[in-house]
């Protein structure tokens, strides 16, 4: 693969400088956001009062401790509008959630926080390897979802020339990664997969694609799922993630020179590691649920959002900016199976080691008599013939490396859901208690 390291000279200033220099400016900022939801949204006037703090007692950063969490249910509880911190009439865009879970929640941005937004995800692309002038190939989904136009309004920041192509029509997607010569494509890694699909399905080798870098998210994804997609494309994958709470696409980035984790872009976005279930704060390094509070942004400010998100902080690396490791799971879709907590990224991984399975797959829950049964749908590779084989040794690597017995159940060539957006892992069956 091509070495896409960006050069040291076209970084922002902040992305290198000292520790010192970024909690000084994270602390002045936070100081505005604090206040400025406070005075602007009621929800923050009254949740601060009833836990007796007020902005001005923020005199560090671990004073940020003391304020109350928001959790995405006050979102809900505040719809449409009533977290906005500026008159509607100054909100240039709306997103929102799909709201199949409950109700939609619904987010702002003002002109400036447009700006900012894009100015992170153009960051977030340097750091992947794209440039200015690059084709910019975005298969993630357009509209009220942040992604398509999130990714499309940094791409066009960065100084790329953009495909905005959304989701579905997989044929077309690869048809129009070719005839165009895109060398990034952004989309879900589940997605990529359908895109890889469907190259092998037109007899194109994605060795020779034009693809040199790939910037997936939207969804977690194992590293064995990036050794997969960069063997089979020749290119580079990168994880970048962000949520429409916070901001959208644009919240941290791996560097394409490393690869080792996220650099959170702190001079925006202020991150905590909290206990999931007493929302302690862990320092750096355990493990734990990701906070986030806004720092700069006007329409929505966010105070200590709790995304769900599993992770750890770790120092940076190839810029001076904390890292979040890869998200392995979010507390809120962790499977508890007979005991054990179960992440459908360990089913993934292993999945992705046997050799004679495509990496297509989705978990179904059970209940047989009293006990909750585990149910993988998988897929025979492209050329494989023992099926029975290939999901016994599915069913005993899961069961050694995680330790729970499951059936794994081989359906014909594209019988698992494929998603053209985010990927639908788990379709839990069990009677509702």
């Amino acid at each position: 693969m091509e070495d896409l390291a960006p050069r040291r000279e076209d970084l922002d200033p902040i992305e290198i400088a000292s520790r010192d220099e970024i909690e000084a400016l994270q602390l002045e900022r936070m100081k505005w956001s604090l206040a400025h939801a406070y005075e602007n949204v009621p929800f923050y006037k009254a949740g601060f009062d009833a836990a007796g703090v007020h902005p001005d007692d923020l005199k560090s950063l671990a004073d940020l401790a003391r304020f109350p969490f928001t959790l995405k249910q006050d979102l809900r509880d505040n719809y449409p509008f009533g977290m906005f911190a500026v008159p509607r009439e100054k909100v240039r865009r709306l997103h929102a959630s799909s709201g199949t879970t409950g109700q939609p929640t619904v987010v702002g941005y003002t002109e400036r926080d447009i700006r900012t937004w894009a100015a992170v995800v153009a960051r977030s692309m340097r750091a992947s390897g794209t440039r200015p002038g690059d084709v910019v190939h975005i298969a993630y989904g357009y509209g009220l979802f942040t992604g398509g136009l999130g990714a499309h309004y940094g791409a066009e920041a960065l100084g790329c020339t953009v495909v905005p192509v959304s989701g579905g029509m997989t044929a077309r997607q690869v048809k129009l990664i070719e005839d165009f010569g895109a060398s990034t494509i952004m989309v879900t890694p589940s997605y990529m997969l359908s895109i890889l699909d469907e190259y092998r399905t037109q007899g194109r080798d994605p060795q020779k694609s034009p693809l040199k870098v790939g910037i997936f998210g939207a969804e977690p994804w194992t590293n064995s799922m990036r050794v997969e997609i960069e063997q089979a494309f020749d290119m580079h994958a990168v994880d970048i993630y962000g949520l429409s709470e916070v901001i959208g696409p644009g919240v941290a980035n791996e560097c394409v020179e490393t690869k080792d984790g996220l650099h959170i872009w702190e001079d925006h976005f202020y991150p905590e590691i909290i206990d999931p279930a007493t929302g302690e704060v862990l320092p750096d390094g355990a493990f734990g649920e990701l906070v986030f509070t806004s720092l700069t942004k006007e329409a929505f400010p966010i105070i200590r959002y709790r995304t769900r998100d599993l992770t750890r902080l770790l120092p940076g690396t190839a810029r001076s900016m904390r890292r979040m490791e890869k998200i392995t799971g979010r507390s809120d879709d962790m499977i508890i199976l007979r005991g054990v907590n179960i992440f459908p990224t360990q089913i993934e991984e292993q999945l992705l080691k046997v050799a004679a399975l495509a990496p297509h797959f989705q978990i179904e829950l059970v209940r047989e008599g009293r006990m909750d049964q585990m149910i993988v749908h998988v897929e025979l590779a492209p050329g494989a013939t023992d099926c029975e084989g290939a999901c016994r040794e599915l069913q005993q690597k899961i069961k050694r490396n995680i330790g729970v017995s499951t059936r794994v159940q081989p359906a014909a060539a594209g019988g698992v859901a494929r998603s053209q957006g985010k990927a639908v892992r788990v379709i839990d069956n069990r009677p509702k208690e």
